[in-house]
């Protein structure tokens, strides 16, 4: 009876995934884009403190891994002294055979005569929002790509680090239920 009742309640893998094959190639294309970037990819950034790969890699990948994608910008504004751009960055995922899509975000701040102000307006560089605008799209494209996997620079300047190795191990099978035994 124990066995029984054990088989009834374990959740069968097709009632997880559906489709163990489409499982098995997502979880492929999980693992390569969860692989950490090659360490010549990463530079460090200019001004901040930190760790990117950058946009010329980042779109290299793109058109590698899913061959076709494209990028909508949705929102361009004027934030205290700084262009901000939200794109949704569509690419064509091989697995499912379908556009897929993630949404980034990006800041570029307006350059000012050395000394200026923030909001002195009349300093505004002749030139800032034609370098700002584009920039700000590139950090948001770059931002898109990394929510995709540590291959676009994801978790490049975390703290802490969820590990992705499961996905290696991870088995698209039947559980065994042979040590179950029933009640005497």
């Amino acid at each position: 009876m124990a066995n029984e009742m054990a088989k009834s309640k374990v959740v069968k893998i097709e009632e997880l995934y559906g489709d163990k094959e489409l499982a098995v190639k997502k979880n492929e294309l999980n693992i390569l884009l969860n692989h950490a970037p090659a360490t010549e990819w990463i530079k460090d950034h200019p001004y901040a403190k930190c760790k990117y790969v950058p946009i010329e890699r980042i779109e290299w990948l793109l058109t590698s891994i899913f061959q076709s994608w494209k990028v909508e910008v949705k929102d361009v504004k004027h934030i205290a002294n700084s262009v901000v751009v939200t794109v949704r960055l569509h690419y064509f995922n091989p697995v499912e055979d379908a556009w897929n899509w993630q949404d980034g975000v990006g800041a570029s701040p307006i350059q000012v005569d050395k000394g200026a102000g923030a909001i002195e307006w009349d300093k505004v560089k002749t030139a800032a929002i034609q370098m700002a605008a584009p920039s700000a799209e590139t950090y948001a494209i770059k931002d898109a790509a990394e929510k995709l996997g540590k291959i676009f620079g994801k978790d490049l300047n975390r703290k802490d680090l969820m590990s992705y190795e499961n996905l290696k191990a991870k088995q698209f099978t039947e559980p065994d239920l042979s040590n179950f035994t029933k009640d005497a």
